[in-house]
């Protein structure tokens, strides 16, 4: 047996276990990894240790971090009811403002996983104080990062573009962009009527005269109101901070890991008795998930199992058959690896598939782009880790991960499918 079916073959076995049996699937991915690349790829421990994405890690340890000293100072409320005030009190709008604020932060060049952490945690923080189905808030800000992932400027639609021009194929930009754009709308529609969303056009958050929120958090916490009447010093400090992270990690395109723990201890250090406790609240069973699978996923490349898959249904009879599995080998593997580093893997394999089958460009190009993005709510990729790591405390963290897991399931085994059947049926 060859070592890509070992690998294959043992990704499907821990995923079992961790679904069937409690156990952190971060922890098993790394038993899977270690004794398929010891005893089937042949590799040294430092050289599967090699794979652990150490930017993801210490982009979950740094958000976290930073988000849970706003948290304790207040902070998070504070946004919270501007944000209510800036939609006139209308709960409704606040999952389709989420979407749009991260689809346009992807759509002018920020990395998705960028515009998650940074949205992520303000919009789960919300779904607690209004009751809005947490699921629904946290997939709405994956679902708006891929929406605007695929502009001409972003960081997928250039790779898309500059390997499509490589492999000398005609320029589609547009209908990659909007293809990825109309799809993410339509599942955002759709989770926006099935969790509840219909019930919330009829709320209002009642506003006071001035404009402030008058609900309070559970807890006894102070009143929003009385919070946005009066902004405390650590308060002020957090949200410049949050903007210094968001301009720093956008503008100048640094490693939004850095930036955010950065901010974070600077906050610690400014006041340390507030917040010395704040690193407890770092999600680290998430952190040992994502770092374990990531690993894997890097043992999975390795054993050369998408190339092998992919070159398979590239050499099928039926053009339009090998297109479908093309868009099955994105979705699943992205769903535990990078989708940046696999678009420009997979494109160059449906060259011939384009070539010689009759198959559109750019609609192919869009159906692989999307298959292998919309995924990116797994609680194994970036994007749906840091929704997982950000959890409101309305939710416990096994319940939530099973949510998201769950959807992610039915995203990857019907998004690769219903994107194949739209977009490159009908250029067949």
């Amino acid at each position: 047996m060859g070592p890509e079916w070992v690998a294959i073959l043992a990704l499907v076995a821990l995923f079992v276990v961790g679904t069937v049996l409690p156990i952190n699937m971060g922890a098993l991915a790394y038993v899977a990894a270690w004794l398929v690349g010891v005893y089937s790829l042949h590799l040294s421990e430092k050289e599967i240790l090699a794979g652990v994405s150490g930017d993801l890690i210490l982009t979950l340890i740094g958000v976290t971090y930073l988000f849970a000293i706003a948290k304790n100072n207040g902070t998070v409320d504070l946004i919270v009811a501007s944000a209510v005030r800036a939609v006139g009190g209308r709960v409704a709008l606040i999952p389709w403002v989420m979407f749009t604020v991260t689809a346009v932060l992807t759509a002018i060049g920020a990395a998705s996983p960028a515009a998650c952490a940074i949205i992520g945690p303000i919009a789960l923080g919300f779904a607690a104080r209004y009751q809005i189905n947490p699921l629904m808030m946290g997939m709405f800000v994956v679902h708006g990062a891929q929406g605007g992932g695929f502009s001409p400027i972003s960081i997928y639609g250039t790779i898309t573009n500059s390997v499509m021009e490589d492999a000398q194929l005609p320029s589609s930009e547009l209908t990659v962009f909007l293809s990825s754009l109309v799809v993410n709308l339509v599942m955002a529609t759709i989770l926006f009527i099935v969790f509840g969303g219909r019930k919330l056009i009829h709320q209002r958050a009642d506003l006071d005269d001035d404009g402030t929120e008058d609900l309070h958090p559970g807890g006894g916490s102070a009143p929003v109101g009385t919070l946005t009447r009066g902004v405390r010093r650590d308060q002020l400090l957090t949200l410049i901070a949050f903007v210094g992270v968001a301009v720093v990690a956008l503008v100048f395109d640094k490693n939004i890991g850095f930036v955010a723990i950065t901010a974070a201890v600077l906050l610690a250090i400014l006041s340390p008795t507030e917040h010395k406790d704040a690193i407890k609240q770092v999600a680290w069973p998430t952190v040992l998930l994502v770092a374990g699978v990531s690993t894997y996923a890097a043992i999975l490349t390795e054993s050369g199992a998408p190339q092998f898959v992919g070159t398979w249904a590239a050499g099928l009879g039926a053009a339009v058959i090998g297109a479908l599995v093309l868009c099955y080998v994105g979705g699943v593997v992205s769903a535990f690896a990078s989708s940046t580093a696999l678009l420009p893997v997979i494109i160059p394999i449906a060259v011939p598939l384009i070539g010689h089958g009759g198959i559109s460009a750019g609609l192919f190009v869009a159906a692989l782009a999307i298959a292998s993005t919309i995924v990116d709510v797994s609680p194994f990729s970036t994007n749906g880790a840091l929704i997982l790591a950000n959890r409101p405390d309305t939710i416990a963290e096994p319940v939530y991960y099973r949510q998201i897991l769950s959807y992610s399931v039915i995203v990857v085994a019907a998004g690769p499918l219903l994107v194949w059947a739209a977009l490159v049926l009908p250029g067949w």
